[in-house]
C-alpha cells in the first residue's frame, strides 16, 4: 500500500544572499529597414529595371522612326521609276495569279526535274506528260517548260560528265545517248556544247 500522507515540501532556499533572477532576455537591436544590404539590393535592381525599359523604348521608337523614313525613301524611289515599268511588273503580276493551279504545279515539277535530275527541255515535258510521269496536260506541261529557270546546255554538260564518269563513254557514244530520242532527248545544238565543254 502506498502512503498518502506526504509532507509538504519546504522551499529550497538559495545558498547565497543575492536573489535568484530571471535569465536575461536577449532584446535584438533591430535595424531599421535602410540599414539591410538586401534592401539596397532590391532598390538597385529595381532602378535598373526601370532604366533598361526606359532605353527599350527609346531603341524602338528610334528604329521606328528609321524604318519608317526608309519605306517612305522606297516608296519615293518606286514613285520615280518609268510608268511603263510599273505598268510592265503589274502585267507580270496579274499573269502570275491568273495562271492555274495545276499549271503551278508542273511548274514546281518541272523545276525539280530540270534543275535537280537535269534533264532536257523535251525529257522534262515528257516526264510531265506521262501516264507514269506527272499526268499534267499538254498545255500545263508546255507552260512549265516555257518558263522553268534553267540552263539546258549546262543540263546537258552534267548528263554528258555523268555518262563519262560512271559509264566510261566515248564523246560520240555520249552524244549519241544525249540526241536519242530513247534516251536524254537533248537538241543536237545542246549536245555539240556537252561534248565541247567535257573535260573542262
Amino acid at each position: 500500500m502506498t502512503n498518502n500522507n506526504f509532507a509538504p515540501q519546504q522551499p529550497v532556499q538559495p545558498t547565497s544572499q543575492q536573489p535568484i533572477q530571471p535569465p536575461a532576455q536577449h532584446s535584438k537591436n533591430k535595424k531599421s529597414l535602410w540599414k539591410r544590404w538586401w534592401f539596397w539590393l532590391i532598390i538597385i535592381l529595381v532602378v535598373f529595371a526601370i532604366a533598361g525599359q526606359g532605353a527599350a523604348k527609346n531603341n524602338s521608337s528610334a528604329g521606328n522612326t528609321q524604318s519608317s523614313s526608309s519605306t517612305t525613301s522606297q516608296q519615293s524611289s518606286a514613285d520615280a521609276d518609268s510608268p511603263d515599268e510599273n505598268t510592265q511588273n503589274q502585267q507580270k503580276e496579274s499573269e502570275k495569279s491568273d495562271v492555274p493551279a495545276d499549271y503551278k504545279s508542273a511548274l514546281r515539277q518541272a523545276d525539280t526535274y530540270a534543275n535537280t535530275m537535269h534533264m532536257s527541255k523535251a525529257g522534262v515535258y515528257d516526264q510531265l506528260t506521262s501516264e507514269y510521269g506527272g499526268k499534267f496536260s499538254a498545255e500545263a506541261a508546255q507552260y512549265a517548260v516555257d518558263n522553268v529557270k534553267t540552263d539546258w546546255n549546262a543540263n546537258a554538260l552534267a548528263k554528258a560528265k555523268t555518262y563519262q564518269e560512271t559509264m566510261a563513254m566515248s564523246p560520240e557514244a555520249i552524244r549519241d545517248q544525249l540526241t536519242s530520242q530513247a534516251g536524254e532527248k537533248f537538241t543536237p545544238e545542246e549536245a555539240d556544247y556537252a561534248i565541247e565543254h567535257l573535260n573542262d
